[in-house]
C-alpha cells in the first residue's frame, strides 16, 4: 500500500515573503529547500475552539531543536522575545517548549523532544 513519506513543503500567506523568509533563515535556519534531521513529527488537528495557539490562526507551527536554551539565548540576543511555560509545558514524556512569533505575527513553537 502506497503511503506518504513525510511533509514536503509547508505552505503559508505572507505580506512580505522575502522579508519573512529572510527571517526564518537567518534566526531558525530554515531555508526555501530546507532538508530536515530525521526525528519525530507530530500532525495533530486541533478542535475549532482550542487554545492551544490563538484563535485567529488556522496553524502553529513546531521546529524540533536540539538545545531549547541555546535557540532561547540567540533569539533573545536578536531582539526576539520567547515564552515558556515549564509548569504547563515541560514534561518528561514530551519533552520542553517555548514560543515566539516571528514578525507578521504567527506564533511559532520550538520543541526540544525528551530523551
Amino acid at each position: 500500500m502506497a503511503k506518504v513519506l513525510g511533509i514536503g513543503g509547508i505552505f503559508f500567506r505572507s505580506r512580505d515573503t522575502k522579508a519573512l523568509a529572510a527571517w526564518y533563515e537567518l534566526h531558525l535556519g530554515v531555508t526555501e529547500l530546507w532538508e530536515q534531521e530525521k526525528g519525530l513529527t507530530v500532525f495533530a488537528p486541533f478542535s475549532q475552539t482550542t487554545e492551544y495557539f490563538p484563535a485567529d490562526k488556522q496553524w502553529m507551527i513546531n521546529f524540533r531543536v536540539d538545545d531549547l536554551d541555546g535557540m532561547m539565548a540567540q533569539l533573545n540576543a536578536a531582539g526576539i522575545a520567547t515564552e515558556t511555560r515549564p509548569d504547563e509545558w515541560d514534561t518528561p514524556e514530551t519533552g520542553r517548549f517555548c514560543r515566539l512569533h516571528d514578525p507578521e505575527g504567527n506564533q511559532v513553537e520550538l520543541w526540544q523532544p525528551a530523551k
